[in-house]
Protein backbone atom coordinates (compact mmCIF):
# COMPACT_ATOMS: atom_id res chain seq x y z
CA UNK A 1 0.00 0.00 0.00
CA UNK A 2 2.59 2.23 0.79
CA UNK A 3 4.78 1.49 -2.37
CA UNK A 4 1.63 2.64 -4.38
CA UNK A 5 1.11 5.55 -2.70
CA UNK A 6 4.77 6.33 -3.12
CA UNK A 7 4.37 5.34 -6.72
CA UNK A 8 1.29 7.92 -6.87
CA UNK A 9 3.21 10.63 -5.14
CA UNK A 10 5.87 10.40 -8.02
CA UNK A 11 3.31 10.57 -10.35
CA UNK A 12 2.71 13.47 -9.53
CA UNK A 13 5.59 15.08 -10.13
CA UNK A 14 5.91 13.52 -13.71
CA UNK A 15 4.53 16.45 -15.68
CA UNK A 16 6.83 19.04 -13.44
CA UNK A 17 9.98 17.27 -14.36
CA UNK A 18 9.02 16.70 -18.21
CA UNK A 19 7.71 20.59 -18.33
CA UNK A 20 11.07 21.43 -17.02
CA UNK A 21 13.10 19.59 -19.64
CA UNK A 22 11.32 20.72 -22.17
CA UNK A 23 12.21 24.24 -21.23
CA UNK A 24 15.54 23.45 -20.61
CA UNK A 25 15.47 22.16 -24.76
CA UNK A 26 14.41 25.30 -25.52
CA UNK A 27 16.78 27.57 -23.89
CA UNK A 28 19.41 25.62 -25.89
CA UNK A 29 17.63 26.02 -28.89
CA UNK A 30 17.24 29.66 -28.58
CA UNK A 31 20.90 30.44 -28.32
CA UNK A 32 22.09 28.28 -31.31
CA UNK A 33 19.73 29.42 -33.39
CA UNK A 34 20.62 32.86 -32.61
CA UNK A 35 24.08 32.15 -33.31
CA UNK A 36 23.36 30.33 -36.68
CA UNK A 37 20.95 33.23 -37.99
CA UNK A 38 23.80 35.38 -37.33
CA UNK A 39 26.41 33.55 -39.59
CA UNK A 40 23.51 34.36 -42.31
CA UNK A 41 21.14 30.99 -42.58
CA UNK A 42 17.68 31.49 -43.64
CA UNK A 43 15.42 30.86 -40.69
CA UNK A 44 13.03 29.57 -43.59
CA UNK A 45 15.48 26.48 -44.44
CA UNK A 46 16.27 26.06 -41.04
CA UNK A 47 12.78 25.51 -40.39
CA UNK A 48 12.93 22.86 -43.24
CA UNK A 49 15.96 20.96 -42.17
CA UNK A 50 14.48 21.21 -38.49
CA UNK A 51 11.76 18.95 -39.28
CA UNK A 52 13.35 16.70 -41.52
CA UNK A 53 15.55 15.78 -39.22
CA UNK A 54 12.73 15.52 -36.93
CA UNK A 55 10.70 13.36 -38.97
CA UNK A 56 13.54 11.12 -40.02
CA UNK A 57 14.26 10.52 -36.50
CA UNK A 58 10.55 10.22 -34.71
CA UNK A 59 8.95 8.05 -37.29
CA UNK A 60 10.47 4.59 -36.90
CA UNK A 61 9.86 4.49 -33.41
CA UNK A 62 5.94 5.83 -34.21
CA UNK A 63 5.83 3.04 -36.61
CA UNK A 64 7.01 0.33 -33.63
CA UNK A 65 5.86 1.57 -30.55
CA UNK A 66 2.44 2.77 -31.68
CA UNK A 67 1.51 -0.29 -33.69
CA UNK A 68 -1.66 -1.34 -31.53
CA UNK A 69 -2.59 2.49 -30.58
CA UNK A 70 -2.51 4.07 -33.98
CA UNK A 71 -6.67 4.39 -34.93
CA UNK A 72 -7.14 4.70 -38.26
CA UNK A 73 -6.65 7.92 -40.32
CA UNK A 74 -9.40 9.89 -41.25
CA UNK A 75 -10.14 13.05 -43.11
CA UNK A 76 -11.03 15.15 -40.14
CA UNK A 77 -8.12 14.18 -38.33
CA UNK A 78 -5.39 14.60 -41.38
CA UNK A 79 -6.97 17.72 -41.55
CA UNK A 80 -6.63 18.99 -38.53
CA UNK A 81 -2.77 17.62 -38.73
CA UNK A 82 -2.37 19.92 -41.84
CA UNK A 83 -3.20 23.37 -39.98
CA UNK A 84 -1.09 21.60 -36.53
CA UNK A 85 1.83 21.37 -39.30
CA UNK A 86 1.04 25.13 -40.93
CA UNK A 87 0.59 26.53 -36.96
CA UNK A 88 4.07 25.59 -35.44
CA UNK A 89 6.69 24.53 -37.32
CA UNK A 90 5.79 27.13 -40.19
CA UNK A 91 3.87 30.78 -38.81
CA UNK A 92 4.96 30.15 -35.34
CA UNK A 93 8.69 29.15 -36.44
CA UNK A 94 9.17 31.34 -38.74
CA UNK A 95 7.89 34.64 -37.21
CA UNK A 96 10.01 33.88 -33.66
CA UNK A 97 13.37 33.70 -35.67
CA UNK A 98 12.75 36.42 -37.88
CA UNK A 99 11.71 38.51 -34.53
CA UNK A 100 14.97 36.97 -32.96
CA UNK A 101 16.89 38.27 -35.61
CA UNK A 102 15.36 41.96 -35.10
CA UNK A 103 16.22 41.61 -31.58
CA UNK A 104 18.08 39.33 -28.92
CA UNK A 105 17.66 35.44 -28.07
CA UNK A 106 16.94 36.93 -24.41
CA UNK A 107 14.42 39.16 -25.80
CA UNK A 108 13.13 36.55 -27.78
CA UNK A 109 12.48 33.91 -25.17
CA UNK A 110 10.91 36.33 -22.33
CA UNK A 111 8.85 37.36 -25.10
CA UNK A 112 6.99 34.19 -25.42
CA UNK A 113 5.92 34.62 -21.44
CA UNK A 114 3.07 35.90 -22.79
CA UNK A 115 2.19 32.25 -24.38
CA UNK A 116 0.66 31.20 -20.77
CA UNK A 117 -1.43 34.41 -21.06
CA UNK A 118 -2.70 33.88 -24.77
CA UNK A 119 -3.39 30.17 -24.62
CA UNK A 120 -5.53 30.88 -21.11
CA UNK A 121 -7.82 33.36 -23.28
CA UNK A 122 -8.17 31.52 -25.98
CA UNK A 123 -9.52 28.54 -23.50
CA UNK A 124 -11.61 31.06 -22.00
CA UNK A 125 -13.09 32.32 -24.70
CA UNK A 126 -13.89 28.65 -26.42
CA UNK A 127 -15.40 28.10 -22.75
CA UNK A 128 -12.31 25.18 -22.14
CA UNK A 129 -11.43 27.35 -18.94
CA UNK A 130 -13.87 28.22 -16.41
CA UNK A 131 -13.27 31.93 -14.75
CA UNK A 132 -15.30 32.41 -11.34
CA UNK A 133 -15.27 36.19 -10.96
CA UNK A 134 -16.92 35.97 -7.53
CA UNK A 135 -13.69 34.18 -6.06
CA UNK A 136 -9.77 35.36 -5.32
CA UNK A 137 -8.68 32.65 -7.73
CA UNK A 138 -10.69 34.09 -10.34
CA UNK A 139 -9.27 37.46 -10.09
CA UNK A 140 -5.81 35.91 -9.60
CA UNK A 141 -6.46 34.68 -13.47
CA UNK A 142 -7.49 37.85 -14.92
CA UNK A 143 -5.33 40.28 -13.06
CA UNK A 144 -2.03 37.57 -14.42
CA UNK A 145 -3.37 37.17 -17.47
CA UNK A 146 -3.08 41.34 -17.69
CA UNK A 147 -0.11 40.92 -15.61
CA UNK A 148 1.84 39.17 -18.00
CA UNK A 149 0.60 41.35 -21.10
CA UNK A 150 1.85 44.67 -19.86
CA UNK A 151 5.33 42.92 -18.79
CA UNK A 152 5.38 41.61 -22.55
CA UNK A 153 4.95 46.00 -23.39
CA UNK A 154 7.85 47.01 -20.79
CA UNK A 155 10.20 44.97 -22.31
CA UNK A 156 9.30 45.76 -25.55
CA UNK A 157 9.01 49.75 -25.24
CA UNK A 158 11.23 50.14 -22.10
CA UNK A 159 14.76 49.69 -22.64
CA UNK A 160 16.79 51.60 -19.78
CA UNK A 161 20.31 51.35 -18.48
CA UNK A 162 22.91 48.77 -19.27
CA UNK A 163 23.43 45.90 -16.45
CA UNK A 164 27.11 45.32 -16.19
CA UNK A 165 27.41 41.22 -14.78
CA UNK A 166 30.59 40.29 -13.45
CA UNK A 167 31.15 37.80 -16.01
CA UNK A 168 31.29 40.33 -18.75
CA UNK A 169 32.17 43.58 -17.32
CA UNK A 170 35.79 44.43 -18.29
CA UNK A 171 35.42 41.68 -21.30
CA UNK A 172 36.31 41.65 -24.82
CA UNK A 173 33.06 41.30 -25.98
CA UNK A 174 31.75 44.74 -25.80
CA UNK A 175 32.11 45.27 -28.85
CA UNK A 176 30.01 42.13 -30.06
CA UNK A 177 27.66 42.95 -27.78
CA UNK A 178 27.29 46.61 -29.21
CA UNK A 179 26.83 44.93 -32.78
CA UNK A 180 23.76 43.22 -31.20
CA UNK A 181 22.16 46.16 -29.64
CA UNK A 182 18.95 46.74 -31.32
CA UNK A 183 16.95 49.97 -32.18
CA UNK A 184 13.47 50.92 -30.58
CA UNK A 185 12.08 49.92 -34.30
CA UNK A 186 13.66 46.58 -34.69
CA UNK A 187 12.73 45.99 -30.99
CA UNK A 188 8.89 47.08 -31.74
CA UNK A 189 8.85 45.15 -35.11
CA UNK A 190 10.51 41.69 -33.70
CA UNK A 191 8.22 42.09 -30.90
CA UNK A 192 5.18 41.74 -32.70
CA UNK A 193 6.84 39.20 -34.94
CA UNK A 194 7.41 36.83 -31.34
CA UNK A 195 3.30 38.29 -30.47
CA UNK A 196 1.99 36.88 -33.62
CA UNK A 197 4.09 33.45 -33.39
CA UNK A 198 3.19 33.38 -29.50
CA UNK A 199 -0.93 33.20 -30.67
CA UNK A 200 -0.09 30.53 -33.95
CA UNK A 201 1.81 28.46 -31.27
CA UNK A 202 -1.43 28.94 -28.37
CA UNK A 203 -3.67 27.76 -31.37
CA UNK A 204 -1.45 24.84 -31.88
CA UNK A 205 -1.59 23.62 -28.57
CA UNK A 206 -4.94 24.06 -28.05
CA UNK A 207 -5.58 22.01 -31.38
CA UNK A 208 -3.00 19.37 -30.47
CA UNK A 209 -5.12 18.50 -27.15
CA UNK A 210 -8.16 18.22 -29.29
CA UNK A 211 -6.77 16.03 -31.90
CA UNK A 212 -4.93 13.73 -29.41
CA UNK A 213 -8.74 12.76 -28.02
CA UNK A 214 -9.66 11.16 -31.17
CA UNK A 215 -6.04 10.63 -32.47
CA UNK A 216 -4.47 9.34 -28.76
CA UNK A 217 -0.83 8.53 -30.62
CA UNK A 218 1.61 10.76 -29.51
CA UNK A 219 4.61 9.68 -31.31
CA UNK A 220 2.16 8.98 -34.75
CA UNK A 221 0.83 12.57 -33.88
CA UNK A 222 4.49 14.13 -33.44
CA UNK A 223 5.69 12.42 -37.47
CA UNK A 224 2.33 13.47 -39.03
CA UNK A 225 3.43 16.88 -37.65
CA UNK A 226 6.90 17.08 -38.51
CA UNK A 227 6.38 15.40 -42.03
CA UNK A 228 3.81 17.76 -42.38
CA UNK A 229 5.35 21.03 -41.41
CA UNK A 230 8.27 19.88 -43.64
CA UNK A 231 6.48 19.65 -46.70
CA UNK A 232 4.51 23.03 -45.88
CA UNK A 233 8.01 24.65 -44.58
CA UNK A 234 9.26 23.80 -48.22
CA UNK A 235 6.60 25.35 -49.71
CA UNK A 236 6.82 28.66 -47.84
CA UNK A 237 10.53 29.03 -48.52
CA UNK A 238 10.16 28.62 -51.97
CA UNK A 239 7.95 31.18 -52.11
CA UNK A 240 9.42 33.72 -49.86
CA UNK A 241 13.25 33.32 -50.88
CA UNK A 242 12.06 33.60 -54.16
CA UNK A 243 13.43 30.35 -55.44
CA UNK A 244 16.89 31.24 -53.89
CA UNK A 245 18.91 27.96 -54.00
CA UNK A 246 22.00 29.13 -51.99
CA UNK A 247 19.82 28.96 -48.22
CA UNK A 248 20.28 25.21 -49.04
CA UNK A 249 23.65 25.17 -48.57
CA UNK A 250 24.63 23.54 -45.51
CA UNK A 251 28.31 22.38 -43.50
CA UNK A 252 29.57 20.47 -40.65
CA UNK A 253 29.01 23.95 -38.02
CA UNK A 254 26.93 25.94 -36.40
CA UNK A 255 24.08 25.75 -39.06
CA UNK A 256 23.62 21.50 -39.42
CA UNK A 257 24.21 21.53 -35.31
CA UNK A 258 21.22 23.81 -34.88
CA UNK A 259 18.95 21.82 -37.28
CA UNK A 260 19.66 19.09 -35.89
CA UNK A 261 19.65 19.62 -32.30
CA UNK A 262 16.47 21.76 -33.31
CA UNK A 263 14.68 18.94 -35.07
CA UNK A 264 15.07 15.94 -32.02
CA UNK A 265 14.67 18.16 -29.03
CA UNK A 266 12.90 20.92 -29.87
CA UNK A 267 10.11 19.26 -32.50
CA UNK A 268 10.34 15.60 -32.13
CA UNK A 269 10.86 15.30 -28.28
CA UNK A 270 8.82 18.46 -27.66
CA UNK A 271 5.59 17.58 -29.47
CA UNK A 272 5.79 14.62 -28.09
CA UNK A 273 6.50 15.46 -24.10
CA UNK A 274 3.13 18.11 -25.00
CA UNK A 275 0.84 15.97 -25.90
CA UNK A 276 2.04 13.45 -23.26
CA UNK A 277 1.41 16.21 -20.52
CA UNK A 278 -1.52 17.78 -22.05
CA UNK A 279 -3.29 13.99 -21.06
CA UNK A 280 -2.80 14.70 -17.40
CA UNK A 281 -2.75 18.75 -16.72
CA UNK A 282 -4.15 20.24 -20.01
CA UNK A 283 -2.95 22.74 -23.02
CA UNK A 284 -2.38 25.47 -20.03
CA UNK A 285 -0.12 23.64 -17.83
CA UNK A 286 2.01 23.00 -20.73
CA UNK A 287 2.78 26.84 -21.39
CA UNK A 288 2.68 27.68 -17.99
CA UNK A 289 6.96 27.01 -17.18
CA UNK A 290 8.45 29.24 -20.30
CA UNK A 291 9.67 31.78 -17.46
CA UNK A 292 12.18 29.08 -16.99
CA UNK A 293 13.30 29.54 -20.40
CA UNK A 294 13.98 33.18 -20.36
CA UNK A 295 16.36 32.78 -17.49
CA UNK A 296 18.38 29.87 -18.73
CA UNK A 297 18.19 31.63 -22.37
CA UNK A 298 19.60 34.79 -20.45
CA UNK A 299 22.17 33.81 -18.26
CA UNK A 300 23.48 31.04 -21.06
CA UNK A 301 23.14 34.24 -23.55
CA UNK A 302 25.55 36.96 -21.81
CA UNK A 303 28.38 33.89 -21.80
CA UNK A 304 28.06 32.77 -25.20
CA UNK A 305 26.88 35.40 -27.24
CA UNK A 306 27.98 38.30 -25.12
CA UNK A 307 24.47 39.68 -25.33
CA UNK A 308 23.30 43.46 -23.24
CA UNK A 309 20.86 42.86 -20.70
CA UNK A 310 18.80 46.27 -19.95
CA UNK A 311 17.10 46.85 -16.85
CA UNK A 312 14.07 47.23 -18.95
CA UNK A 313 13.83 43.79 -19.30
CA UNK A 314 14.48 42.38 -15.99
CA UNK A 315 11.48 44.78 -14.84
CA UNK A 316 9.44 43.65 -17.75
CA UNK A 317 10.50 39.76 -16.78
CA UNK A 318 9.60 40.19 -13.36
CA UNK A 319 6.26 41.69 -14.10
CA UNK A 320 5.50 38.55 -16.52
CA UNK A 321 6.55 35.90 -13.86
CA UNK A 322 4.65 37.40 -11.27
CA UNK A 323 1.20 37.34 -13.62
CA UNK A 324 2.30 33.93 -14.61
CA UNK A 325 2.26 32.56 -11.73
CA UNK A 326 -1.02 34.84 -10.36
CA UNK A 327 -2.55 32.77 -13.27
CA UNK A 328 -1.00 29.29 -12.02
CA UNK A 329 -2.34 29.98 -8.42
CA UNK A 330 -5.74 30.40 -9.43
CA UNK A 331 -5.37 27.08 -11.36
CA UNK A 332 -3.36 25.20 -8.89
CA UNK A 333 -7.39 24.23 -6.83
CA UNK A 334 -8.28 22.84 -10.14
CA UNK A 335 -5.69 19.87 -10.31
CA UNK A 336 -7.02 18.63 -7.18
CA UNK A 337 -10.57 17.90 -8.63
CA UNK A 338 -11.32 15.74 -11.79
CA UNK A 339 -11.47 17.62 -14.86
CA UNK A 340 -14.44 19.17 -16.49
CA UNK A 341 -14.55 16.57 -19.12
CA UNK A 342 -14.24 13.97 -16.25
CA UNK A 343 -16.69 15.50 -13.84
CA UNK A 344 -19.21 15.67 -16.72
CA UNK A 345 -18.73 11.49 -17.35
CA UNK A 346 -18.69 11.00 -13.49
CA UNK A 347 -21.98 13.48 -13.10
CA UNK A 348 -24.55 11.20 -15.23
CA UNK A 349 -22.40 7.95 -13.65
CA UNK A 350 -24.11 8.92 -10.15
CA UNK A 351 -27.53 9.58 -11.52
CA UNK A 352 -27.77 6.16 -13.48
CA UNK A 353 -26.75 4.56 -10.18
CA UNK A 354 -28.96 6.33 -8.01
CA UNK A 355 -31.46 5.52 -10.11
CA UNK A 356 -30.75 1.51 -10.73
CA UNK A 357 -30.56 1.65 -6.71
CA UNK A 358 -34.08 3.21 -6.56
CA UNK A 359 -35.42 0.66 -8.93
CA UNK A 360 -33.32 -1.97 -7.42
CA UNK A 361 -35.44 -0.73 -3.95
CA UNK A 362 -38.83 -0.63 -5.14
CA UNK A 363 -38.31 -3.68 -6.86
CA UNK A 364 -37.65 -5.64 -3.52
CA UNK A 365 -40.16 -3.35 -1.90
CA UNK A 366 -42.97 -4.97 -4.59
CA UNK A 367 -41.42 -8.84 -4.08
CA UNK A 368 -41.71 -8.48 0.10
CA UNK A 369 -44.90 -6.63 -0.16
CA UNK A 370 -46.39 -9.56 -2.39
CA UNK A 371 -46.04 -12.47 0.06
CA UNK A 372 -47.45 -10.03 2.91
CA UNK A 373 -50.55 -9.14 0.83
CA UNK A 374 -51.22 -12.97 0.31
CA UNK A 375 -50.96 -13.65 4.24
CA UNK A 376 -53.65 -11.39 5.15
CA UNK A 377 -56.00 -12.29 2.83
CA UNK A 378 -55.51 -15.96 3.77
CA UNK A 379 -55.91 -14.65 7.10
CA UNK A 380 -59.56 -12.89 5.87
CA UNK A 381 -60.73 -16.12 4.88
CA UNK A 382 -59.62 -18.12 8.31
CA UNK A 383 -61.07 -15.57 10.23
CA UNK A 384 -64.83 -15.83 7.52
CA UNK A 385 -64.57 -19.84 8.18
CA UNK A 386 -63.96 -19.58 12.20
CA UNK A 387 -67.49 -17.45 11.73
CA UNK A 388 -69.42 -20.12 10.28
CA UNK A 389 -68.54 -23.06 12.46
CA UNK A 390 -71.79 -23.38 14.98
CA UNK A 391 -70.82 -23.43 18.37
Amino acid sequence: MENNQGHGSLGRFKPLFAAIFLQVGLAGMDVLSKAALNQGMSNYALVVYRHAIATVVMAPFAAVLDKKVRPKMTLPIFIKIMVLGLLEPVIDQNLYYVGMKYTTATFAAAMYNILPAITFVMAWVLRLEKVNLRSFRGHGKVVGTLATVAGAMVMTLMKGPVLELFWTKGSSNHQAAAQNGTDIHHTIKGGLMITVGCFSYACFVILQAVTLETYPAELSLTAWICLLGTLEGTIAALIMEGGNATIWAIKWDTKLLTAAYSGIVCSGLAYYIQGVIMKDRGPVFVTAFSPLCMVIVAIMSTFILAEQMYLGRVIGAIIIIVGLYLVLWGKSKEYKSPPPLIQQQIEPAKIDMAKEEKESFDHQAIIIDAPSRETSIRDEKLHEKSDLVPV
